[in-house]
């Protein structure tokens, strides 16, 4: 079996983890903060829904640099729009994903802004670390403002206070 063939199915359950989370964003708190340094609830979600697409990004180039793609962040007009958004861009990086050899990912991988570089190193490690762990960090940034706002937290890897997995 290759990596990819063992990477699917974990893709397929984060994203539908994400997804779960992300459909229990209470509307009308786009600018809810859980401190003043924190995000905006509406801009962290944004962000969530457009993660999948750096995914993408790390397994079809060699490279980005932020500082001279000229890709602009995802505004949260609504949550319909962001779960729209999400899914699209989840089915093209499941999509992305199905279509990488294995040996795609000892590839190197390089990350810049301006030409300064920030990393370098595997497609398997950027992938692994830039795209899956961000993702799982800001999901459960989402799951500390949905329990603020007194919103079901869904469960991911285990029974939650609001999604007990039929315990």
């Amino acid at each position: 079996m290759s990596l990819t063939t063992h990477l699917i199915p974990e893709l397929k359950s984060e994203l539908k983890a994400t997804r779960t989370t992300l459909e229990r964003v209470p509307d009308g708190h786009s600018d809810f903060k859980c401190h003043d340094k924190s995000t905006p609830l509406g801009k962290l979600a944004a962000h969530v829904a457009q993660l999948p697409s750096f995914g993408s990004t790390i397994l079809t180039t060699s490279k980005f640099d932020f500082g001279t793609a000229g890709t602009k962040p995802l505004v949260f007009e609504n949550l319909e729009q962001i779960l729209a958004a999400f899914d699209k861009l989840a089915a093209q990086v499941e999509s992305d994903l199905a279509a990488t050899p294995g040996a795609a990912f000892e590839e190197t991988w390089s990350l810049s802004y301006k030409d300064h570089p920030i990393f370098s190193g595997t497609r398997f490690a950027a992938y692994r670390a830039m795209f899956l762990n961000h993702l799982i960090h800001h999901r459960a940034q989402l799951g500390v403002y949905l329990r603020l706002l007194d919103a079901p937290v869904p469960a991911t890897y285990g029974p939650s206070a609001d999604d007990r997995m039929g315990f």
